[in-house]
């Protein structure tokens, strides 16, 4: 996973396996587990369930193996969150966030539309390839068995996508003098955006060995 912060940092609740202060141990006791700050657990689960993905061939994760990843109950971890689905949506929200984020800085850099649409691309798959947790997520793998809410949920990233990419390519088949620049820009990005998604799952599927920016160059050229 990235050097990212996951999660939420709003302030949770403590669990008893959190420390707690009160009166002072005695001097043979061992010393006590350091005090989470502020959200610091959430982000904690969430990272150890992304560290879980990456496993290459990892079966369906329970709430039960993640616990005992983070040796805490599982009650302590639905202190944090209401079920796994709201656990997976913590790391469809940290995919958003990160790779629109990314989206948005070439949005507003002078360069000319065709080429902000391969960095779209570009920074999209670099994402994944950064990220094989993150990659199961995106390509769905991961979510199969799962609330079908996060697969919806997930689609709807890459039709945002797929959006973006549209209106980079519209312009730049405006200034190509396209007769149908609207069209055009339909078709390129969906072929584009079925290109990434298609990366991303060949990434996760071959256990992280296939990496989504292999011969990137030579495909943006065909594709773009």
């Amino acid at each position: 996973m990235a050097d990212q912060p996951l999660g939420d940092p709003s302030s949770d609740p403590l669990g008893p396996e959190d420390e707690v202060e009160g009166a002072e141990p005695p001097a043979d006791a061992q010393p006590a587990r350091r005090r989470p700050k502020p959200g610091e657990r959430r982000v904690q689960i969430l990272h150890t369930l992304a560290q879980m993905l990456e496993q290459p061939g990892a079966e369906r994760i329970t709430t039960a193996g993640l616990a005992a990843k983070l040796e805490v109950s599982e009650a302590a971890l639905y202190r944090h969150f209401a079920s796994k689905a709201q656990m997976f949506e913590g790391l469809i929200e940290f995919i958003e966030s990160s790779v629109f984020t990314l989206v948005n800085q070439v949005q507003q850099r002078d360069l000319a539309a065709r080429e902000q649409a391969r960095l779209m691309l570009t920074v999209l798959l670099q994402f994944a390839e950064k990220n094989p947790g993150m990659s199961r997520v995106m390509a769905g793998d991961a979510l199969v068995f799962e609330n079908e809410r996060l697969t919806a949920r997930m689609n709807q990233f890459f039709d945002r996508f797929e959006s973006q990419l549209r209106q980079a390519l519209k312009s730049a088949g405006d200034a190509d003098g396209s007769a149908t620049p609207t069209a055009d820009a339909q078709a390129r990005a969906s072929v584009v955006a079925s290109f990434a998604l298609g990366r991303i799952q060949r990434f996760a599927r071959s256990g992280f060995k296939r990496v989504p920016t292999e011969h990137l160059d030579a495909a943006l050229a065909q594709l773009i």
